[in-house]
């Protein structure tokens, strides 16, 4: 079941109806609607009937049943589940009623003006009266089932102890209160809806009310002794769910939410699963619009890589770029068991798949500073299409280990370019990060340098060569949220290296989603700046895991202040000094144009070269000093 509870006896109520199955319907139809010409006639005229009348209402009754009962069956009314009937089930009966009788009325009419079978006084209304007989028939007996849950439900639903309020009285919110009121598991009862829409206040759906608005939530609680809040609102953005919360927590009273539209679109839950309040919720943004068809258009029918594909980007991406009926998958990745992960994910995944059942996923280990090793997968698969996720990301760890930040982060992203310009890959596509603007740390000025690579190979190739540059994702391996969880988890405290700093987040999902319409956009070296919002406060993240987690702030769990580490900025920025955002056609997408005039004549290659050999060398110093001097003095062409 879709709520998840023991099944108590005492919350069990015996069955009202025999359990009817469609050839008890059938059964059920025959005998009766042989019953209905005779009851139509007798409601048209007194008894005692007409001798001559008795041998019509025969031929009536024959010719119904061989009408009604075919177009029943063309109407699968014999293929329903009835315990479940819904507005398409009563269509169903209401326009197979309706054909069969208009059917009956002219075969009868016919029959009557030329006296076949029929008396010529026979009452023509009879034909009608038997379709509405007909139809209460049909339906009741259909519908009855469905009635006897509806009474049963409400039976076990007067006997149960929690009493909810539904904070969203929208499509969610109905289908949370549907599944409340039907599922005989479900230990909750639906006292009422809470909304904003000033129109919904005051109306009943499914029998519950719409109480008020958030604003008179506290006051609600106290006055229906509400024990639990579901929040019922996956489009509302991070802000109101916010409010949502604070309310609860003023009154006291325990709040859980059904997912948000990420986890809804990428198949992560669906809309009527309800879960504790997270991170994401508080965090959440409007919905992106997704240009579908310019996706597959880009996808449809190539072989794509990815590199990095048991990361977080990375395996996000494998399964999103699977739904847009890709030839084949090659899912590269230095770690076995990353990949091995992401291969039972798949495997978990793979109904969502069926529309491409050819699909063809290759696991492959790989480490991309191995070019040799690169060369034979692109032997061997031809890659059409590359995205490129592949890096070392944590910034103090690559403080202390510049020589592996730059042998993984360029090398690894030169032999990618060289080996694409040399199989004559269609398009390819960077996953940067806003830690490449005017960075001050080795993770940064790698990422910086691997742009710039990407960028001359767009100019040699004329191909789309393109940059994603984006913020922090929520939950990605090595990222802030899972180390808060882990220090909560046992006690405390949180740490936070100072008070004033902030980071732009957005979700795994919206950030696949957005690198994906921003691929399909690239015609020539862009570097394209996915729309983070507006950046958050790491403390105000930490105060928010723990209240989550059921924690007071520095009562509970308390918050400690360490200082900036090695390579960190209290703020991250988008853009460079020269760099001016341009809008695209897609809204939370911009391209990067420059506003400098005047371009550096310098070889690009040859200080890559030179960083790289000072990397190999493990001159640490030298190599930083190179760096810096690289990511001063370029940065991106007008486009």
């Amino acid at each position: 079941m879709i709520f998840q509870s023991k099944h108590n006896a005492k919350n069990s109520s015996p069955r009202l109806v025999f359990t009817l199955r469609n050839r008890h319907f059938f059964i059920i139809d025959i005998l009766l609607l042989s019953l209905t010409p005779l009851l139509a006639l007798a409601l048209r005229i007194n008894l005692p009937f007409k001798p001559e009348y008795i041998l019509a209402l025969f031929y009536l009754t024959v010719i119904s049943l061989i009408i009604k009962i075919p177009v029943f069956f063309l109407f699968k009314l014999y293929s329903r589940y009835w315990r479940y009937a819904s507005i398409d089930e009563l269509v169903a009966i209401c326009t197979s009623v309706f054909i069969s009788t208009f059917l009956i009325t002219g075969i009868f009419f016919i029959l009557r003006e030329l006296q076949v079978f029929v008396a010529k006084g026979f009452p023509r209304s009879v034909t009608l009266i038997d379709g509405l007989l007909t139809l209460i028939v049909v339906g009741g007996v259909r519908f009855g089932p469905r009635l006897e849950e509806y009474f049963r439900s409400r039976n076990i639903q007067s006997q149960r102890g929690k009493r909810v309020i539904i904070v969203g009285a929208g499509d969610a919110g109905e289908v949370v209160a549907r599944e409340m009121i039907s599922s005989r598991y479900v230990s909750l009862e639906p006292v009422g809806f809470i909304d904003d829409n000033r129109a919904k206040i005051g109306m009943v759906i499914h029998g519950i009310p719409v109480l008020g608005p958030i604003k008179d939530l506290p006051q609600i609680v106290h006055d229906y002794n509400i024990q639990e809040v579901i929040i019922a609102m996956p489009s509302a953005p991070g802000d109101v769910i916010r409010e949502i919360i604070n309310r609860c927590e003023d009154v006291k009273v325990p709040f859980k939410s059904v997912p948000g539209i990420y986890e809804v679109l990428s198949g992560q839950a669906t809309i009527n699963r309800i879960r504790e309040v997270d991170i994401e919720d508080l965090l959440r943004r409007e919905p992106v619009n997704t240009d579908t068809t310019l996706i597959h258009t880009m996808i449809s029918g190539k072989r794509i890589l990815i590199t990095g594909a048991g990361g977080s980007i990375g395996t996000e991406l494998c399964l999103q770029i699977a739904q847009y009926g890709p030839a084949e998958i090659i899912a590269l990745g230095h770690g076995e068991n990353s990949l091995f992960e992401l291969s039972t994910r798949f495997k978990l995944y793979e109904k969502q798949f069926e529309q491409n059942r050819t699909l063809k996923v290759n696991f492959v280990v790989a480490d991309i500073r191995d070019k040799p090793r690169l060369k034979t997968v692109f032997n061997r698969f031809s890659p059409q299409i590359i995205f490129h996720a592949a890096a070392h990301k944590h910034v103090p760890l690559m403080e202390e280990n510049i020589e592996d930040a730059v042998s993984n982060n360029i090398l690894g992203t030169r032999n990618l370019i060289e080996l694409s310009q040399e199989y004559s890959v269609e398009r390819f596509i960077f996953i940067s990060t806003d830690k490449a603007v005017n960075s001050v740390s080795v993770m940064g000025m790698t990422k910086r340098a691997a742009e710039l690579l990407v960028r001359e190979a767009a100019k040699k190739t004329t191909k789309p060569f393109v940059s994603v540059r984006f913020g922090n994702v929520l939950g990605s391996r090595g990222s802030v949220v899972p180390f808060f969880r882990q220090q909560i988890s046992t006690g405390g405290p949180v740490t936070v290296t100072h008070p004033e700093m902030t980071r732009y987040f957005m979700t795994i999902p919206e950030a696949v989603e957005l690198v994906l319409q921003a691929a399909s956009l690239g015609t020539n070296g862009e570097v394209f700046v996915l729309d983070m919002g507006q950046p958050i406060k790491i403390v105000d993240l930490a105060q928010d895991l723990i209240t989550l987690s059921g924690y007071q702030v520095n009562k509970d769990i308390d918050i400690v202040f360490t200082g900036l580490r090695p390579g960190e900025k209290l703020h991250e920025e988008l853009f460079l000094q020269d760099e001016i955002p341009v809008s695209t056609e897609h809204e939370k997408i911009f391209v990067v144009q420059s506003s400098s005039q005047n371009e550096d004549n310098f070889s690009i290659e040859a200080q890559v070269e030179e960083i790289i050999n000072l990397a190999k060398n493990g001159d640490s110093q030298e190599t930083r000093i190179k760096l810096e001097h690289l990511c001063s003095r370029k940065s991106s062409d007008g486009q």
